[in-house]
């Protein structure tokens, strides 16, 4: 069981403040009620004095708000910090022995894939435990609305940010690092205010439905050409398999291998991994 402090940039605030905070909730780690703390904040918010202060005060895990480690793309946004911001306040977690987050943002003005791509390369040297993915929304009243409504600023499609976070999620999966959440949580007040980018309320869901289609795809061309297909899944998986409805199944069916095939379900199979039988001949 964790305590999470999230909405906002933590360290920013007063040390009066944040110690006010974390000792709200010490009594609960005393009893082990909760095991640790965890946080949100900014790259260029973290000194190792700061760091020191919050692993005293039972903080386990820091996320940094890193949105892209490109510096054109920072600078671009108005972020106020570097790549180099980053890598050093992820050294100073690590180097306290605490656990590292990351937080992306696709969609910045500026990004592009490949930016993503060599940006995600420096990510993966971090070695962070976790990961977020969000896709930039255009919000009403926003700096970001005034760029949009002059026609300098064109979001993200909502398949170019599924592809992208995919990228990404594929990526971090392989090499151990936990993808916490794509897309942002639905509210009321989100709907209120979203005015145009990649916005979907299933957005992790349609970037599972996208891996798994690559997955099953490369799978088929192994295929023989005529005969059955056997394929298993977790049984968990099954309504990622399929896809948003069901578009994955009509793909497969447009490539001419839905017929041929049969869904298995298991539950010692491993989630999001599809596997195909291999037929065997006496």
């Amino acid at each position: 069981m964790q305590v999470a402090f999230y909405g906002g940039t933590f360290t920013a605030l007063p040390q009066t403040r944040q110690e006010e905070l974390l000792k709200a909730v010490a009594p609960l780690l005393r009893s082990q009620q909760v095991q640790s703390l965890r946080l949100s904040t900014r790259p260029d918010c973290l000194s190792s004095a700061q760091v020191a202060f919050l692993k005293a005060h039972g903080v386990q895990a820091v996320e940094l708000g890193v949105q892209s480690m490109n510096d054109q793309v920072l600078l671009a946004a108005g972020r106020g910090h570097t790549a180099s911001d980053t890598e050093a306040a992820a050294q100073r977690i690590q180097q306290a022995g605490l656990e590292l987050g990351i937080q992306v943002l696709l969609g910045l003005p500026g990004e592009t894939f490949t930016s993503i791509r060599h940006g995600l390369e420096r990510i993966l040297r971090l070695q962070p435990t976790c990961i977020r993915i969000y896709p930039l929304l255009v919000l009403r009243g926003s700096a970001l609305a005034h760029l949009y409504a002059q026609g300098s600023y064109q979001p993200l499609s909502l398949s170019k940010a599924v592809l992208w976070a995919a990228y990404i999620t594929e990526r971090c999966e392989a090499a151990g690092i936990q993808v916490l959440r794509m897309g942002l949580q639905a509210s009321a007040s989100l709907e209120a205010a979203f005015l145009a980018g990649p916005w979907h309320p299933a957005f992790g869901e349609l970037v599972r439905a996208r891996l798994l289609f690559h997955q099953t795809k490369k799978l088929l061309a192994q295929a023989p050409s005529t005969g059955p297909i056997r394929l298993r899944i977790n049984e968990r998986d099954q309504s990622s398999f399929r896809g948003l409805k069901s578009a994955n199944v009509k793909r497969l069916k447009q490539l001419g291998y839905w017929n041929r095939i049969t869904l298995l379900t298991d539950s010692r199979q491993a989630r999001a991994r599809v596997q195909m039988d291999v037929p065997t001949t006496e």
